[in-house]
């Protein structure tokens, strides 16, 4: 992040503002150094800015530079998705990248969320995604899960699915939260973390 330094911190949000291209509401900032001075003169405060335009640069070299690093030419395209960014990627060997059952993708995931949580002291929802591969998972693990959850409310007894990654169980998670007679919760730790289906009968249809 860019430090900016001015005599208040209006004065700073405001050359930042200005540099960025976008309005004060749509920095982020941390104060890092606050000089009262003497009667007021040689009053100054220092913060490091950021805007959202921040992070997609800093995603973009990251990643832009993981590839080089690979020899790999990638195509890179970030969009704005609830508080948070969704990473396109297409690149030479998708295949490889996404790796068996998504494993290396979703260590790419974690490995990239760290560094821009890193840099910029803050929680982001990231998601990186390989030439659509991982919104066809989802679409698949949501059908599982739906087949799953029917078995479920017919014979009431509660069913466990394979492990899988945080993204994916929070996924299903949200498909299910409105189905009658039906609540999730994973179980389990590290590699073995799994989502469970049950049969919840004060859930009625008319309850969410």
């Amino acid at each position: 992040m860019k430090k900016y330094t001015g005599k208040t911190l209006n004065d700073v949000l405001n050359a930042a503002a200005k540099e960025k291209g976008v309005s004060v509401e749509e920095l982020t900032y941390f104060v890092t150094e606050e000089k009262q001075g003497f009667l007021g003169i040689g009053a100054s405060v220092t913060a490091e800015v950021y805007a959202s335009c921040d992070v997609k640069e800093f995603l973009f070299n990251y990643i832009g530079e993981f590839f080089t690093g690979l020899n790999q030419d990638v195509e890179i395209e970030i969009f704005d998705e609830d508080g948070g960014y969704r990473i396109m990627l297409n690149a030479e060997n998708n295949a490889v990248i996404i790796g068996k059952n998504g494993q290396t993708l979703q260590a790419l995931n974690t490995v990239v969320r760290g560094a821009v949580n890193s840099a910029f002291r803050k929680r982001f929802s990231i998601m990186i995604d390989i030439n659509h591969y991982k919104e066809e998972r989802y679409e698949k693990v949501k059908s599982i899960a739906g087949r799953i959850a029917k078995t479920v409310q017919r014979t009431k007894v509660d069913a466990s699915l394979d492990p899988m990654p945080n993204d994916e169980r929070k996924v299903i998670h949200q498909y299910l939260a409105d189905w009658p007679y039906i609540k999730t919760e994973s179980e389990g730790e590290g590699s073995r973390r799994h989502l469970k289906i049950m049969y919840d009968r004060t859930k009625t249809p008319n309850k969410k």
